[in-house]
């Protein structure tokens, strides 16, 4: 970006099932590797695969309306215009049974009673369930999900955080959770990937990432 180097030799593999947090400081290429990932940025080397298929090659780009992501943004992205049903229906696919299907999501995100409800009618918790349903009502492959507590107020964070970390794996979700907060990411996930200048450092579990830090520079970051 404008003669910056984004990200360059990040290496990620993420299990079926898993719960990742992408882990690393502001200006490290996080976001951007997300947009990569979703096919909302193209990178100009390098190879990405999603459920066995390559969707990004030097030559190959899948649209990122084909690649079976669900997106929850830092600000949420909802409708202000759209009801609560509506927001989390948007982009589904079309079958007769889509109401079902999103009041079973509403409920599953522990918002039942709230469908006719507008986005500003709801606290930052719950506007963010509603976002988090809306990527998972099409079932994706893959949910991401970009410094997804940052906007809430501290109270508020360790509960939506346990609300969310539940409905993930509920739903047996494969999804990638982008942090720069240390705590935030050893006690959500499953998996924690220190990512640094553009690199992933080290990849386990958080257990082992806390007490057995590959490099000086992992450990200063997780140690701060």
């Amino acid at each position: 970006f404008g003669g910056v180097p984004a990200v360059q030799s990040a290496s990620l593999e993420v299990e079926a099932g898993t719960l990742l947090a992408l882990l690393g400081p502001s200006g490290c290429g996080k976001t951007t590797l997300l947009r990569l990932i979703a096919g909302l940025d193209r990178p100009q080397t390098g190879t990405i695969e999603i459920a066995g298929l390559e969707v990004e090659t030097p030559s190959t780009h899948v649209p990122p309306e084909k690649r079976g992501i669900g997106l929850v943004f830092q600000d949420y992205a909802l409708f202000p215009h759209l009801t609560i049903e509506e927001n989390v229906a948007f982009g589904a696919p079309i079958n007769n049974g889509t109401n079902s299907s999103v009041d079973d999501m509403l409920h599953q995100v522990g918002l039942d009673g709230l469908a006719k409800r507008m986005p500003d009618e709801l606290s930052g918790g719950q506007q963010q369930r509603v976002a988090l349903a809306r990527a998972l009502l099409p079932q994706p492959s893959l949910i991401m999900l970009d410094e997804p507590f940052s906007n809430l107020d501290p109270s508020l964070r360790n509960e939506v955080q346990a609300e969310v970390q539940r409905v993930l794996t509920e739903a047996n979700a494969t999804a990638i959770i982008v942090t720069h907060d240390q705590e935030e990411a050893l006690s959500l996930a499953d998996e924690v990937a220190v990512m640094i200048d553009g690199k992933i450092l080290q990849q386990a579990s958080p257990n082992t990432i806390y007490r057995k830090p590959r490099t000086r520079q992992v450990a200063e970051f997780v140690g701060e």
